[in-house]
């Protein structure tokens, strides 16, 4: 079977570096689905706005590689831990196929290249290419009682949440949600578990502008451009 694109998002995160690790970590975070000609039809989407949420179906296609290893080193576990790539949701797969479960905030059908899908909370990068669009069930996709294997515990409290400074020039230039959004993928601490150097100058492209960060104890320092 031969799996073909049927759009792709465009969306603030323009690198591979501060995508959120899970979907709705930062919910201030905005996303367009923009679906292929030949699919860009209404009657496509006919129902799909009587769900809050949507699965979308993505290409990892900034991380394709040649051949496979059936073990691989989970950010969260340190990047030191090895465990089975089906037990994680690692990128580096036989088939890099990515699953995201986001929220559905309308549908645009008056778009120049509508009808698009507004979406929110997405952990995908601008131009990651979408195979798939399905409904989002609540009774049917949420087991609040299931186990989470290794990766219990490991989500952020809002207490884990880094602290974030914005400069002024900056926070006025992105608007009120956009800096909102910035501040949400910071607070998450993009950086490897690993580093810990309070020196270190990270940086990441978001909406068209390339951010510079480092970080000091539980503080996020964006620096002036």
């Amino acid at each position: 079977m031969e799996l073909k694109a049927i759009g792709h998002i465009e969306c603030e995160l323009g690198s591979k570096f501060g995508v959120p690790r899970q979907s709705g970590i930062v919910p201030e975070l905005r996303g367009r689905v923009l679906l292929n000609k030949e699919y860009r039809s209404a009657d496509a989407l006919r129902g799909l706005e009587g769900f809050d949420y949507i699965w979308l179906l993505w290409d990892f296609s900034e991380a394709h590689r040649e051949g496979w290893s059936p073990t691989v080193r989970p950010p969260r576990l340190g990047g030191n831990e090895r465990v089975g790539v089906f037990a994680t949701r690692s990128p580096y797969r036989p088939n890099s196929i990515g699953l995201s479960a986001v929220r559905l905030l309308g549908v645009d059908y008056e778009a120049k290249d509508g009808p698009v899908l507004l979406v929110g909370g997405a952990d995908l990068m601008n131009g990651t290419p979408i195979y798939d669009i399905k409904p989002y069930i609540a009774y049917a996709d949420a087991y609040p009682d299931a186990r989470s294997g290794f990766t219990a515990g490991c989500a952020l409290s809002e207490g884990e949440r880094l602290d974030v400074v914005v400069p002024q020039r900056l926070a006025e230039r992105l608007g009120e949600r956009k800096t909102a959004a910035l501040r949400g993928v910071l607070a998450a601490d993009p950086r490897p578990r690993y580093h810990q150097d309070s020196e270190r100058v990270y940086g990441m492209p978001f909406d068209g502008i390339d951010v510079h960060f480092r970080v000091e104890g539980n503080c996020v320092i964006v620096i002036e451009n």
